[in-house]
């Protein structure tokens, strides 16, 4: 049976019983190493832990307060299906949850939302080459519902045991419910783009005041300008289609989204207009500095033409006078003049010491 299939089956055990499920079962165990944490929190303060994920889930149904906040790093399938029967997610938000590499968006299955975001993060690097890599991008996606969040995270970076530290500093946001959980980990990882951003700048800055300096243009400069285009392709992919997620959020009213918190929201998304701004300024600046770069090249390249032409015209002289006298003609012109070799190599000498001057004035050597 194909996963998508195995998942549906899950989905249509986990919701008989108006989603309440059989927390005894043996096959609902402890995940192993994809937990990164799993915390109940009631009225936005951390309980106790527990030593699985559905004694947690227990606690929380039975008092019925609270939610359970279970973070996951590149699960397996065969580890999400756990999850997905725990909480009855669907299979389609769970196939794009284990297979990752999905386009940001937010979708909503009964009571529960799906929200997948790119993350990104800056590589660091001495010199900016042609091969270097600028832009790392992993995701988030986020399965907000009644009583539980799950997060699965993608990628090497992208953590968010500081955002959680941060939230639980803040009870009384936190006992808002899961939505509050949602907008921390929007606002997270657009705060990671503004500072991608800012430091995309940097290398920008960097190639134009190289491409500017006074200098002879490199043939390098094109491949860096080409390779910060490619990487700033790789960023706008990311940021530029959350947007109209994050507008939906922001606006349309959605079961698991609390009012309160939908106004938090409107922020973000001027917080990714900004972004989106950014790296559209950063693409036309980088075709600008392109064709200046290229129109260097050019430049560059009609000097040495002309210089070449200079002298190219400064040989043709002695080159003519030379095969004149070189055709052995019997009677020709001072012939058997006894000044006639001292006078023709002064002619030479006095031509092309007027040719070059020419050129020099003129700016062409």
């Amino acid at each position: 049976m194909s996963m998508v299939g195995n998942l549906r089956r899950v989905a249509r055990l986990a919701r008989r019983g108006g989603r309440r499920v059989d927390l005894s079962h043996p096959a609902r165990s402890p995940l192993g190493s994809a937990v990164v944490n799993c915390v109940v929190y009631r009225d936005g303060v951390r309980q106790p832990g527990t030593d699985t994920v559905d004694e947690a889930v227990r606690q929380v149904r039975k008092h019925k307060d609270g939610f359970v906040w279970l973070g996951l790093h590149e699960p397996s399938e065969k580890e999400f299906a756990g999850v997905a029967e725990l909480f009855g997610l669907h299979p389609l938000a769970v196939e794009d949850a284990v297979q990752a590499h999905q386009r940001p968006k937010i979708e909503q299955y009964d009571d529960v939302l799906f929200a997948v975001f790119k993350t990104v993060a800056y590589v660091e690097h001495e010199e900016l080459t042609s091969t270097s890599e600028v832009v790392d991008t992993g995701e988030i996606m986020i399965f907000a519902g009644p009583d539980f969040v799950v997060t699965v995270r993608h990628g090497r970076h992208g953590s968010l045991g500081p955002l959680r530290e941060d939230l639980e500093a803040d009870p009384r946001q936190l006992a808002k419910g899961p939505s509050t959980v949602l907008h921390a980990v929007a606002d997270h990882v657009v705060d990671g783009y503004l500072t991608v951003t800012d430091a995309v700048q940097n290398d920008i800055d960097q190639v134009e005041t190289d491409v500017f300096s006074p200098r002879s243009p490199r043939a390098a400069d094109a491949g860096r300008i080409y390779q910060l285009k490619r990487e700033l392709l790789e960023l706008k992919r990311a940021v530029v289609p959350l947007t109209r997620p994050l507008s939906k959020l922001a606006i349309e009213p959605m079961r698991a989204v609390d009012k309160e918190i939908q106004a938090y929201f409107r922020d973000v998304a001027d917080h990714l207009a900004r972004v989106c701004e950014q790296i559209a300024a950063f693409d036309a600046l980088l075709d600008s500095i392109l064709q200046a770069h290229l129109a260097q090249v050019t430049v560059a390249q009609n000097e040495d033409m002309r210089k070449i032409t200079a002298w190219a015209a400064i040989v043709a002289v002695p080159t003519m006078i030379c095969g004149v006298y070189g055709m052995n003609f019997d009677h020709m012109p001072e012939l058997r003049w006894t000044f006639g070799y001292p006078l023709v190599l002064g002619v030479i000498a006095v031509a092309c010491f007027v040719i070059h001057r020419g050129f020099k004035r003129n700016g062409w050597l």
